[in-house]
């Protein structure tokens, strides 16, 4: 088929991409906060509940994207990597909705993100001889270094945004603890770096980065347009300025703002996003709104 559906299932979000591989036209997208990980630091379980969110999503995307005439590629990540029940929640799904997911490790995560960025930047013209990609996920970040060489380094940490948000009770608990939770992240960059030289550029991916880019472009969570996100820039300065804007708000500014449910996590996020400039020294990030499923759809067509 030339159709290919892709369907990446994250610790907090579903997204779907449906594209034709010959002509890499973008025939439709689907996303939804399904919250995969809710509860997942304390019992080691993805609950009965996070399974009926990605189910109805999953059933929800089949309405609005026609699955039969394109072949489906599903891949989880870090949620299902690490919960105890992993197999039964993925049978379940399975049975429910026809879809069979494959879980990836981290570098299978972090490389099908290049391939979308580097996809991406072409089409930008933009072509860094080197990089660091940063993308920031609902239960791990991935750190992601690229050279003008070809070679690639990445690694995967379990420090995300929801795990992070229900580990810690408040937002300056969490600011606190930063600093040691990433540590191994510095450790990681320093060694990348001292060995392969500094990186030109760093980009940012995922919904913490896109949502501050869209705050900072005057947008809100139903006039989000990705077309627009491509590029922008921001600085450590901005994460400060968004975060205070978002926490100033009331209950239906945040939901206006960044969507239902969303506020603590991407407050959570910024936190994350405010130590990698920390880490890296960087004074701006380049914003990237594709991903893992703009990955996985590239790569299967690829492969035709």
């Amino acid at each position: 088929m030339k159709n290919i559906i892709a369907i990446d299932l994250g610790s907090n979000s579903l997204r779907i991409l449906k594209m034709n591989c010959e002509t890499k036209e973008r025939l439709g997208k689907f996303h939804k906060t399904v919250k995969t990980a809710d509860g997942l630091s304390h019992s080691g379980l993805i609950s009965k509940e996070a399974v009926e969110r990605v189910i109805f999503a999953l059933n929800e995307a089949k309405t609005k994207l026609d699955f039969s005439d394109a072949r489906v590629k599903a891949v989880t990540t870090e949620a299902i990597r690490q919960a105890n029940n992993s197999d039964e929640v993925l049978k379940t799904i399975q049975e429910q909705t026809d879809i069979i997911f494959e879980v990836i490790d981290g570098e299978r995560e972090a490389l099908y993100a290049l391939t979308a960025i580097e996809e991406r930047l072409k089409l930008l013209g933009k072509l860094p001889k080197s990089f660091m990609m940063a993308d920031i996920g609902g239960g791990s970040t991935e750190l992601l270094f690229h050279y003008k060489d070809g070679k690639t380094f990445s690694k995967s940490f379990p420090v995300g945004i929801v795990t992070l948000t229900q580990t810690f009770k408040t937002l300056p608990e969490i600011a606190n603890a930063i600093p040691a939770l990433m540590n191994s992240m510095k450790h990681y960059f320093d060694e990348v770096t001292t060995e392969h030289g500094e990186v030109e550029l760093f980009i940012a991916i995922a919904g913490t980065p896109t949502t501050v880019a869209a705050m900072k472009l005057g947008m809100e969570y139903e006039t989000y347009d990705a077309q627009k996100i491509h590029g922008t820039r921001l600085s450590q300065k901005d994460l400060v300025e968004q975060l205070m804007k978002l926490l100033d708000m009331n209950q239906e500014e945040r939901v206006r703002a960044v969507g239902v449910g969303r506020d603590d996590l991407i407050a959570s996020g910024i936190l994350i996003y405010d130590e990698l400039y920390n880490i890296s020294g960087f004074k701006e990030t380049m914003v990237i709104d594709d991903g893992i499923r703009e990955g996985v759809a590239f790569s299967i067509c690829k492969k035709g």
